[in-house]
């Protein structure tokens, strides 16, 4: 599908010496690839709107408007299936949790929906970004020769002499088995082989998995965050957009939680129950002395 005709953000006098040069630069202020828009049409990656309505869902426009293409087959399943594992994982998440305490401070769904995304940092809602780094790591380590067993090993290292002994996309303080994962995984095999993906982030993600239960009672197995960086990997996202699109898939959780305790009503909720009181171990009661020092 082609089109010769100039949108807002192409200069449809390139080459016209006699354009005002203030012109020319207010015309030429953005640069995007992305949407190309006059009066009475609208097109996304050259796509009329009109086409894409009825015809290509939701996670198929996440991919075309990232990615500049629509997915082939059985990538915007896999990516779907990625975003709606997700979605939510309850009011001890501290995104979800800030929502409903939002709502409880009489805000209307956006403030509280962006006040719950922007707790989504490295701590929470990092992980897949950070996990599908490792597996980068991991690969380019393989790449330049190592075995997979060495590769695993020196970016395991890395990875902890950079970020700490827990390494994102493995273990689960909640699950013994994040029961996401397995499942996610399983929907990775069957596209390897189908010929959607390779399979080599699922396998490296394996990899690692078997490293960290080595010489251990219990095992760390994959969670969410790393299932989802395994799809993410295989369908070649990189890593910050693995973060972006985690923010995507839990602010469909976040709508929802905002949306009921709108509903439910409450004021003024905080993380604890007021009968509960904090842990104070500051200075002990004092009295202000009588003549304060100046």
């Amino acid at each position: 599908m082609s089109s010769n005709m100039s949108g807002i953000g192409q200069d449809p006098n390139a080459g016209d010496n006699t354009m005002d040069p203030a012109q020319r630069l207010s015309q030429d202020w953005w640069r995007t690839e992305i949407i190309d828009m006059r009066p009475g049409e609208i097109r996304y990656r050259g796509y009329p709107i009109e086409q894409l309505i009825g015809r290509v869902s939701f996670v198929q426009m996440i991919w075309l408007m990232l990615r500049g293409e629509l997915p082939g087959p059985g990538q915007g399943e896999l990516l779907d299936a990625a975003l709606m594992a997700a979605v939510d994982h309850g009011p001890q998440a501290p995104s979800i949790a800030i929502a409903r305490m939002a709502a409880t401070c009489g805000v209307g769904l956006n403030n509280a929906m962006a006040s719950a995304v922007n707790v989504l940092g490295d701590v929470h809602g990092g992980a897949g970004e950070q996990a599908v780094a490792l597996y980068e790591d991991v690969a380019a380590r393989v790449d330049a020769g190592n075995t997979m067993e060495d590769a695993v090993a020196a970016a395991l290292q890395h990875y902890r002499d950079h970020h700490g002994k827990f390494v994102s996309g493995f273990g689960h303080r909640f699950h013994p088995v994040d029961p996401r994962a397995p499942r996610l995984l399983a929907l990775v095999d069957q596209a390897a082989a189908n010929g959607v993906v390779k399979g080599r982030y699922v396998a490296i993600a394996r990899a690692i998995e078997q490293t960290l239960a080595a010489g251990r009672s219990k095992p760390i197995p994959m969670n969410i965050d790393g299932a989802t960086a395994v799809i993410y990997a295989e369908l070649g996202f990189p890593a910050p957009l693995a973060r972006g699109l985690f923010c995507l898939s839990r602010s469909v959780g976040i709508l929802a939680h905002a949306w009921e305790q709108t509903n439910q009503g409450g004021r003024n909720k905080g993380p604890i129950p007021r009968q509960f009181l904090w842990t104070y171990n500051g200075t002990p009661q004092r009295d202000v002395p009588e003549a304060p020092p100046r």
